[in-house]
């Protein structure tokens, strides 16, 4: 019943309808791009972020700042590989505590080719732990390797490509200071924006066990834990205190005995600047899209003005106030969601051939998501609506005899 209606007025005032749609159009395409991109940077951030590991704590050795039980302050600690295992046995949150050796300035060489590489010494549970994860025709170390300290070596895909080029690495033999050691796996590529150390694509993996005969080392240089359950974070740490504290006779009040980097701050901190810079991003393209709903209002008012001689005739015949506002109410949302498709259909167009290059490493790619689609169609619905509602309830108010003498 309204549709014809309003196909008639598009046909008549065609200039008029196009710059009011396309007001929505341009409104549309701000809020979703906007928004977009504000999506695709906090993918991007978070992939960057779990490239280190997910939720993981890693503990570092420090020097007790208080005197406890007779013990003087300034004492060193040092860990052991069984202090990892005791963490995990002792508290039930933790799901992984794997210790780790690290060396560096270590040389690998293949054929004339060499590399001076960070190497560390690890379980297998690791990988799941760092997100450590071998191409498809390779390994990572597993649990023989540790029970009979093969020789075997993980690298990252960087020193796949100086050491073999070309070359397949897998199954192929490199010398480490000069010791053979067989290549069982590379590092898939991945992006790391956090590190302590090294990133992973210049590192090179070796079991423990093996790592501790061949360079002879005693004590490990970190730890990395992870728990069944991320926001038990804090509960944890207060946790590895009180058993290491026993242990190594340090009170579990001194939080400089042991050097703790928990990586879920970092997310909690992320997602805070995220949720702050995406709902800025929403309002600058709501904005954008308003001024688009006023210019709306202002042609529905226009509109009222020409054709309240229509409406006084209609009124005068019988129709009630509701069908005229209805009316009025639905010529306002159809121009607003036709605007909005349009805006729809070209920002998804415009989403889709964004190119990829290098620059996607650090702001990510735009994406068309769910929320930001139902974000974008529920900004239209509610602009159309109070767009249209002051016009409609002019015309609904408008007196019959007074509107037939206009």
């Amino acid at each position: 019943m309204f549709l014809p209606q309003f196909l008639r007025d598009m046909r008549s005032q065609k200039m008029r309808t196009f710059l009011t749609i396309f007001g929505i159009i341009w409104g549309t395409i701000s809020v979703v791009l906007l928004l977009g991109f504000g999506v695709g940077l906090e993918q991007r951030l978070y992939k960057n972020m779990h490239g280190l590991g997910e939720g993981i704590i890693i503990l570092w050795p420090g020097r007790t700042s208080m005197a406890y039980e007779g013990l003087g302050k300034g004492r060193p600690l040092r860990f052991l590989e069984e202090d990892a295992f005791l963490l995990e046995r002792e508290i039930l949150q933790i799901k992984y505590s794997c210790p780790e050796y690290s060396k560096w300035d270590v040389k690998l060489k293949y054929k004339k080719n060499t590399y001076s590489s960070l190497v560390r010494g690890i379980y297998p549970f690791y990988s799941d732990m760092r997100n450590v994860i071998p191409e498809r025709n390779g390994r990572f170390i597993n649990r023989i390797d540790i029970e009979q300290k093969r020789r075997v070596i993980f690298i990252g895909f960087s020193i796949k490509e100086e050491l073999f080029k070309d070359e397949p690495a897998v199954g192929k033999y490199i010398s480490v200071n000069s010791v053979p050691f067989q290549v069982v796996g590379v590092l898939i590529e991945k992006t790391q924006n956090s590190t302590y150390g090294n990133r992973d694509e210049f590192t090179t993996f070796i079991s423990a066990t093996t790592f501790s005969s061949l360079f002879g080392y005693k004590y490990i240089n970190n730890m990395v834990i992870q728990a069944h359950d991320p926001f038990q974070n804090e509960f944890i740490q207060e946790r590895i205190l009180q058993v290491l504290g026993k242990k190594y006779r340090f009170s579990p009040k001194d939080t400089e005995a042991l050097l703790v980097w928990d990586t879920m701050e970092n997310e909690k901190t992320t997602k805070a600047i995220m949720i702050g810079f995406n709902t800025f991003m929403g309002i600058v393209g709501a904005f954008t899209l308003i001024v688009g709903g006023i210019g709306v209002s202002n042609i529905m008012n226009a509109v009222v003005e020409e054709r309240t001689k229509e409406i006084g005739l209609k009124m005068a015949l019988g129709a009630k106030k509701r069908f005229v506002l209805g009316q009025f109410l639905f010529e306002t949302l159809l121009i607003t969601l036709v605007g909005g498709a349009i805006g729809l259909a070209f920002s998804y167009g415009i989403i889709s051939a964004f190119p990829t290059t290098s620059i996607e490493e650090y702001i990510g790619k735009p994406t068309l998501s769910f929320g930001v689609g139902l974000v974008t169609v529920a900004l239209l619905g509610l602009i159309g609506f109070i767009s249209g509602l002051g016009p409609a309830r002019r015309a609904a108010n408008l007196h019959p005899v007074d509107a037939l003498r206009q």
